[in-house]
This record gives structure tokens, C-alpha cells and sequence, in this order.
């Protein structure tokens, strides 16, 4: 995806990889988080919020333009906060607030508890954390078959596979113009090390409650309005319980800032400035 004229990139060495990073806007740094999405899926919102921040994005480790030494190496929610602490120090114009949504909730949660001294507030996003749930054993078992469907190369068949585990609805049409007919190899190559090397990793993350709850950072749980009865609203619930946070709600659903950037960005302007 083609970078806006407003970012400045670059690139940070870290171990066992290099990471592509873009930075946007002046003011107090908000980083944007996601897992496996990249850099460019937050870009529309990075604009909206360059003005009065500074603004960090960045390709996770192994995906798109941030390349592995080792592209067999898994991608665990610990690997992934320690890069987003690298690319923070790197920065140098912290403590910053984060923004991670799905995997990169799970990612933010991690960075709070290991470099809680890095960021004073964090927004967990919908965090798929399904260790949580009652019925784990069940979901564990969806995922490694999800897992299996893909690397069987029935590539379509595991994402109808995920949705279904996950309760999202998706328009037939829709899902055949996303996962259907001709995909872009980058793209293609983003899924195939999301289901082998980030998924399962990501899903299983247990977070230290103690932690948590003892953190300096102010820990907050976003939730789509749009997301009741989907599988992330079960584990930001079940997670806001055992924390003792009631979830704060965003506009849309799990992806919201990507389909609606203009709707989200004032929400989450209200929250950032309401501390």
C-alpha cells in the first residue's frame, strides 16, 4: 500500500528482524497497533489524528515491508511489544498512549506489562484473548483446525473458518471480493505467516492480571458498538471482569477505524485527551 504524503518512514533493526515504521503529525506520540494488519491499514486514521499528535505506525514483525532474518520464526505477542519498545525508545518522545486493535491489543496489553514505564495509557481494542473464555478447550480446537485448513491450501475455506469462529457476519459478495479469484502475493504471503505463525501464539496469550491491575499505565478496553455478540466482545468483557474495567465503546465494529476512520478518530481524540 502506497504511503500518504504525510508520513515520514523508516526503517529500525531490531533482533532477528528490520522494521518498517511511519510517523505522522506533532504534538503527544499516540502509537496505532495492529496484528497482522500493517502500517497502511491505520494510515487514513494516522491523518486524521497528525493533527495534535504525533502519530506512530508500523508493519509488524514479518509482515509486509518488515522482514525476518528468519522467516520461519513465530510472531508471539512478547516479540511484538519488544519491538513496539524498541521503535518507542527509538522515538524518544514518550511515554506515549497506545492504540492496539485485535492481535495488536494483545500486543499492547504485552507491552504494558513488560515496559509499563514506555506508555501512560493503553487502549486494548477487541483483544481475541480466547484463554479467557468458558469454553476454551472448544475454540482451541476451531483454531488448530482453521490452521490446518489453510496449509491444506484450501485458503478461502479457512477464512470462512475464522469468521465463523469469531460470529462475524460477511456478505458472500463481499467475502468473494476480499478472499476470492485473483489475490496479490504480498498479501497472500501476509495470511500464510498470520495463520502458521501468528494466530495461534496470539489467541493463546495468557495476560498477568496482578500486572495488570498494578501497571502505571491507565488500561483501558475499547469495544465496537457494532460488535455485540461477536467472539472479541466475549473476551474484552470477560478480560474488563476480571480487571474491574468496563469496556469503552468505539463507533463500528472490530475493524471500525478502518471502515469508518472519520467517525472514529473524534472518539478516540475524546478519549486520549480525557485523562
Amino acid at each position: 500500500m502506497d504511503v500518504t504524503s504525510t508520513a515520514t518512514v523508516g526503517t529500525l533493526r531490531v533482533p532477528d528482524a528490520q522494521l518498517h515504521y511511519e510517523v505522522r503529525g506533532e504534538g503527544p506520540l499516540v502509537a496505532l497497533v495492529g496484528a497482522p494488519m500493517d502500517a497502511g491499514a491505520f494510515a487514513p486514521l494516522a491523518d486524521l489524528l497528525a493533527t495534535g499528535f504525533t502519530v506512530l505506525t508500523a508493519d509488524p514483525r514479518g509482515i509486509n515491508r518488515s522482514l525476518l532474518d528468519d522467516p520461519g520464526q513465530d510472531s508471539t505477542p512478547q516479540s511484538r511489544a519488544d519491538d513496539l519498545s524498541r521503535l518507542l525508545a527509538h522515538l524518544d518522545a514518550g511515554p506515549a498512549a497506545v492504540l492496539g486493535s485485535s492481535g495488536g491489543a494483545v500486543t499492547a496489553l504485552a507491552l504494558a506489562q513488560a515496559h509499563p514505564e514506555q506508555v501512560h495509557t493503553v487502549i486494548a481494542h477487541e483483544p481475541p484473548l480466547m484463554e479467557l473464555l468458558d469454553d476454551r478447550d472448544q475454540l482451541r480446537a476451531g483454531t488448530e483446525d482453521i490452521i490446518a485448513t489453510h496449509v491444506s491450501g484450501d485458503l478461502a475455506g479457512a477464512w470462512r473458518k475464522f469468521l465463523a469462529q469469531a460470529n462475524i457476519f460477511m456478505p458472500e459478495p463481499v467475502f468473494e471480493l476480499m478472499y476470492g479469484g485473483e489475490r496479490d502475493p504480498r498479501q497472500l504471503a501476509d495470511e500464510h505467516r498470520f495463520f502458521t505463525h501468528e494466530l495461534r501464539a496470539t489467541t493463546g496469550w495468557q495476560p498477568d492480571l496482578a500486572a495488570l491491575r498494578a501497571a502505571g499505565p491507565r488500561i483501558m478496553l475499547g469495544l465496537g458498538r457494532e460488535s455485540t455478540g461477536q467472539l472479541c466482545d466475549r473476551t474484552t468483557t470477560a478480560l474488563g471482569e476480571l480487571l474491574g474495567i468496563t469496556p469503552t465503546l468505539f463507533p463500528g465494529g472490530h475493524v471500525g477505524f478502518v471502515e469508518d476512520p472519520d467517525g472514529f478518530a473524534p472518539r478516540l481524540r475524546e478519549v486520549l485527551n480525557d485523562r
